[in-house]
């Protein structure tokens, strides 16, 4: 009886937060809108690379409040808001913009689980943007800056002896009016630039941990050597406890290591598999936190053995190598917004779904387009071969731009403040990424957009992961430096620049537009660089550019990136539309260009 009237209870639960929550507004949305159960938000485990089986999901319905900036907490709240989508989307329920002259609050109840008792407590978010402050029972207990990137903070001493505790979030965002980056989001969206994204994003959870837990992993594989360097940090440093990594290959222990948290590690693999677009092997990673014998955390990972590198080719152009061998990179650009949770996506499977279908089209890399997207995203490109050039959101806009010469435009001028949270920014995003096997390219600057001191940014980010290439301008102010030099233009493939240094690469092109009715964020305004009136039509001149590619692969490009993997808002120039319903291409067609492109370097 007693396990009956708890299954009504959570009914009876369920359908409450039905009825307090649907999307709001009248713009299009994907076929999983339908599916976001507010009572149950994207229950995935979100960080793949450092699991641990004890957690609690705290997304759902919060109360929220719009108030003046500086203002204090809001005695009256507005309503409530679906976490993790940002106020600004239609799946959050609430659909208002916030703008930099207010803040925006949040607040909810939480219990701890009984079980818990004696552990220490970690509040983790996967990302809120852009500036958050987190109140535990009314105590400010931590800040972070930055809206790209997960923060944790240990909340335990400020757990009083209630059952239930006050949590409330407040943010500050001034989206396009501050320096901070925020890539593609402005205050009046039009053309190529979208609406705000302001406030929790991601999910947020609760784990038990010990008071020295386990807090990064890094994996950097050397197939030259069949070596995994692995470095754990933990949240304190202490001398006399032992981390321990194991590499797990079907159930077998294939190497081990110990050491203090903070030294690296290496895993030397015999025979290893390595990672590649056609066999996407990865290897279990175990790693345990010891004190005097005891465990006192272990968390599950996984890691790969890959290479990416440069080398001349017979003809001397410096092409770029997968495991030591020559590979052509050819993908999409993917901007990963959704029209119903702006930068997040509903149901974790559609997530995947962009990334299957860039697979069916026959690419096997994406170019993430001044965004950064949660962790899941970069696990399902991991598990399917997808290679992954990581751009870092842009900001602090205002230079000159001239992308068709050496050392032309001008670099911004930014505040030392600006700088400093650039930098940051910038190496919160590659620690996030590091440990992903997908992840092959670094690309601090897009278009020049606020870029500055691009040699010394280069260089930093060489020297802070030397295992990638940096490609330090994406069709920007061109310098020589880093490993790439990245050309764009629009619509068709042209290579009007040349460095025998460096790889050459066309970082975007394409652009074919094509507006399908019933399937626009906008009526009007709708936006391509050329546009055509049917899916043949839009087929045979992405076949047409395919073949105008490959004549230039001979002459030296080694990667491209066709734009883009959807429509976005007013950009109608996406591979299929931006509610995801509607392919704009012959899927069979659009494959075998790609395979042709990529297999001509394979001649």
């Amino acid at each position: 009886m007693k396990k009956v009237i708890v299954l009504f209870c959570a009914f009876v639960t369920a359908i409450s937060a039905q009825a307090q929550w649907k999307p709001v507004g009248d713009k299009i949305k994907t076929p999983w809108a339908e599916q976001v159960n507010p009572s149950n938000v994207l229950p995935e485990y979100p960080r793949p690379l450092i699991q641990r089986g004890e957690w609690t999901n705290l997304n759902g319905l919060w109360e929220y409040a719009i108030a003046p900036r500086g203002a204090k907490e809001p005695a009256a709240f507005d309503g409530h808001i679906l976490v993790p989508f940002a106020i600004e989307s239609s799946l959050s329920g609430v659909q208002k913009e916030v703008g930099g002259a207010n803040e925006l609050w949040y607040k909810r109840e939480f219990t701890i689980p009984a079980n818990w008792k004696n552990k220490h407590i970690k509040l983790n978010f996967g990302a809120v943007d852009w500036i958050a402050n987190v109140f535990i029972n009314d105590i400010l207990i931590g800040s972070h800056q930055g809206g790209y990137t997960p923060f944790s903070f240990d909340i335990t001493p400020y757990l009083s002896g209630k059952n239930k505790h006050k949590l409330v979030v407040r943010v500050w965002d001034p989206t396009d009016k501050g320096y901070q980056p925020r890539g593609k989001q402005v205050v009046n969206p039009e053309s190529i630039w979208y609406t705000s994204v302001t406030g929790i994003w991601q999910t947020v959870w609760l784990e038990p941990v010990s008071a020295n837990h386990i807090t990064a992993v890094k994996a950097i594989p050397n197939i030259d050597e069949n070596l995994i360097k692995v470095t754990v940090s933990t949240s304190m440093c202490s001398v006399t406890d032992i981390v321990e990594v194991k590499i797990i290959d079907k159930g077998q222990v294939l190497a081990s290591a110990k050491g203090i948290q903070g030294k690296e590690l290496r895993l030397h693999v015999d025979n290893p598999v390595l990672w590649s677009p056609e066999n996407p092997y990865l290897y279990d990673m175990k790693i345990a936190l010891t004190s005097a014998d005891k465990v006192t955390d272990e968390v599950k990972s996984y890691t790969a053995l890959r290479k990416i590198s440069t080398r001349r080719d017979a003809n001397g152009l410096v092409r770029m190598q997968l495991n030591n061998k020559t590979l052509f990179h050819y993908g999409p650009l993917d901007q990963g917004w959704w029209p119903d949770g702006l930068y997040t996506a509903p149901p974790a499977e559609a997530l995947l779904f962009d990334i299957t279908k860039t697979k069916d089209r026959g690419f096997h890399m994406l170019r993430k387009h001044v965004t950064v997207e949660p962790a899941r995203w970069y696990n399902h490109c991991d598990k399917e071969g997808i290679l992954v050039w990581q751009d870092m959101p842009s900001g602090d806009l205002g230079n000159s731009w001239q992308s068709e010469v050496y050392n032309g435009g001008t670099d911004k001028k930014r505040s030392a403040e600006s700088v400093a949270n650039f930098n940051n920014e910038w190496k919160e995003i590659m620690d996030f990424c590091i440990s992903n096997p997908s992840v092959v390219v670094w690309v601090p600057f897009n278009e020049a957009w606020g870029q500055f001191s691009t040699e010394k940014v280069a260089e930093w980010t060489k020297t802070y992961d030397p295992s990638r290439l940096v490609n330090p301008a994406s069709g920007g102010n061109h310098r020589p430096c880093g490993d790439i030099l990245d050309l764009h233009n629009y619509p068709n493939p042209k290579m009007y620049l040349f460095d025998p240094e460096r790889v050459n690469v066309l970082g975007e092109y394409g652009g074919i537009g094509l507006p399908l009715e019933e399937h626009l964020w906008w009526q009007k305004r709708n936006w391509g660089y050329i546009q055509f009136k049917n899916a043949d039509e839009v087929t045979a001149q992405y076949v047409k550019y395919a073949s105008e590619l490959k004549e230039l692969v001979k002459r030296g490009f080694s990667a491209a990136v066709y734009t883009q993997t959807t429509d976005v808002e007013g950009e109608v120039n996406g591979l299929m539309t931006y509610d995801r319903k509607q392919m704009k291409i012959n899927e069979a067609s659009v494959r075998k260009a790609n395979l042709d492109v990529i297999r001509e370097l394979e001649k």
